[in-house]
């Protein structure tokens, strides 16, 4: 059956199989205001024994997902600091619900992943490639801090890691991508369907409770991600939408001109 949402398709099988797909191919699946809300209106209401026995997370079109819409940033920039803290505060809970549901989320990444778009793979519990997959933390091109998305970045590749990639806004490819953690392993575009289902079918055998239990008990055991941690990464964000850098980088990119950083 389809569930109705204005920026993601979501369709369960009759296995329980969920695919949930980004749906913004024109702004390759940029995370907007909406896109979020809807991301996690569904996350929250994925319960433990439901229909959902497993959940496939992949971007329509030629990516799956640039990162932040910088229209969406750009309203930050003209925003107080309470509408700001409240905007990030709605992209670190989509996170959180993603990351806390008690069935497992599998990644089907194709075209790229960028700043938020690798914090989506961060929240999966596996994430395939397709060979040729770009990703790149590229929030500082903009003044920006990959902030909201850092606790589950960092759970999934640790700080040594993810300082490789965390500053430099370099782009790398799907095999660094694995190597780094943020997926599991990159494959030839044809292959990625059956070693998608590949990671789906076990789930389908498991008993749901016991899965989810256990995928909690994983997270307690794991880095720390809790109310306090999530409130310092959305008041660093806050911070960073109000220095110059972040003014300056957004409007130049949004302009096409180069920010004075170079």
């Amino acid at each position: 059956f389809l569930m109705p949402y204005d920026t993601i398709t979501v369709e369960t099988d009759q296995r329980g199989v969920t695919h949930v797909q980004l749906n913004l191919p024109d702004t390759r699946n940029a995370l907007s205001g909406q896109m979020i809300n809807d991301l996690t209106d569904f996350a929250v209401g994925i319960t433990a024994g439901g229909a959902t026995r497993v959940v496939v997370l992949s971007g329509a079109g030629k990516m799956f997902c640039a990162g932040g819409d910088l229209n969406w940033m750009h309203e930050q920039i003209n925003a107080d600091r309470a509408a700001r803290m409240a905007a990030a505060r709605k992209l670190a809970m989509m996170l959180n619900a993603l990351n806390e549901m008690p069935v497992p989320l599998i990644g089907k990444i194709h075209g790229g992943a960028f700043g938020g778009g690798v914090g989506l793979a961060c929240v999966c519990d596996v994430a395939l490639a397709e060979a040729g997959t770009k990703f790149g933390l590229t929030e500082t091109r903009l003044g920006l801090i990959p902030a909201t998305i850092s606790p589950y970045v960092i759970a999934r590749m640790g700080e040594g890691n993810a300082r490789r990639v965390f500053m430099s806004a370099r782009v790398f490819g799907s095999q660094e991508a694995a190597s780094l953690g943020i997926t599991a392993r990159a494959l030839p575009a044809d292959a990625l369907g059956a070693a998608i289902e590949a990671e789906v079918t076990p789930y389908l055998q498991v008993a749901p409770h016991a899965v989810a239990a256990s995928k909690a008990l994983a997270r307690a055991l794991g880095h720390v991600i809790n109310a306090a941690v999530i409130d310092d990464t959305i008041s660093r964000l806050a911070d960073t939408w109000e220095g110059r850098e972040a003014a300056h980088g957004i409007a130049a990119f949004l302009n096409k001109e180069t920010p004075d950083w170079g």
